[in-house]
């Protein structure tokens, strides 16, 4: 049983993004949790000394976050009609970032799926700010979502690496079972700094080769350029159907998140990212 964690804010962005994880996991037995958070809008200062409760706030706001759930959960179960698929629909008073960690931890979550953006989200920002920090925080892989993505079975999955992580088998387990479950080729590309693999480097390939042995993959080589110009151009020579990235101080997603001269070079992800941890 697989447990995924849906935030939604009720847009279309977020609907999107619940669609696409229902028809990623169409076959397998899995509980949706469609978590929402809410906060008044204003934080008045009646509202700081005293309990929400006090002043009706709170009940105004969390009335309007369990209908809207329960009436998403209508639609879904009406769309989808999937008895393998169990949906749960929990609302909390909270920020979303640290609902979403704390409900990854409490329910020991196999993954985050959420869009790139909210209601509000400005089609020029590749992500919005509430998915960079549940990225940032979340324990479990998160898959982003583009606005305006249209499902489409991973058959290749592009994950681009530079051999400085110690990989291992249970980190890699999101990645894994996904491929498992639609037969998909991962497609490993290491871009060259111009010199050669540490021995470092070359153990991690290795144990990467081992973990990858039981199911399709490829490594490439690709010449010395920024990563960012060598994961758009393999994209348009190769079609790709996901984005696959570890989150660890030596990869760029940090500098990807607040720089942003990224956007002037076209870092646009118009595949789903999944982020591993």
């Amino acid at each position: 049983m697989k447990k995924i964690i849906l935030p939604t804010d009720f847009s279309y962005n977020a609907y999107n993004a619940i669609s696409y994880a229902m028809n990623l996991l169409k076959d397998e037995e899995a509980t949706f949790y469609l978590m929402n958070t809410y906060t008044p809008a204003i934080y008045q200062t009646e509202y700081l000394l005293h309990s929400p409760g006090q002043i009706g706030l709170g009940d105004i706001y969390q009335s309007e976050s369990i209908n809207q759930l329960e009436e998403l959960q209508k639609k879904l179960e009406k769309e989808f009609k999937n008895p393998k698929h169990t949906l749960i629909t929990p609302s909390a008073f909270n920020i979303l970032v640290d609902e979403v960690a704390a409900m990854v931890a409490s329910e020991e979550a196999d993954l985050v799926i959420m869009g790139t953006q909210g209601a509000t989200g400005a089609k020029e920002i590749f992500l919005g700010t509430h998915t960079v920090h549940v990225i940032k925080k979340a324990t479990c892989p998160v898959i982003a979502i583009p606005a305006d993505f249209e499902y489409e079975i991973p058959k290749e999955i592009l994950f681009p690496t530079d051999y400085e992580v110690e990989y291992s088998e249970k980190q890699l387990t999101g990645l894994l079972n996904l491929s498992k479950i639609h037969n998909s080729s991962i497609e490993v590309i290491h871009i060259s700094s111009g010199y050669d693999l540490t021995e470092f480097q070359l153990q991690n390939k290795g144990k990467l080769e081992k973990i990858l042995e039981k199911i399709p993959h490829k490594f490439h080589d690709l010449p010395n350029q920024e990563i960012i110009t060598g994961i758009n151009n393999f994209q348009l020579k190769n079609k790709m159907n996901m984005l696959a990235m570890i989150q660890n101080k030596h990869t760029f997603l940090e500098s990807l998140f607040i720089e942003p001269v990224i956007k002037k070079i076209g870092f646009h992800v118009s595949i789903p990212f999944m982020v591993i941890p």
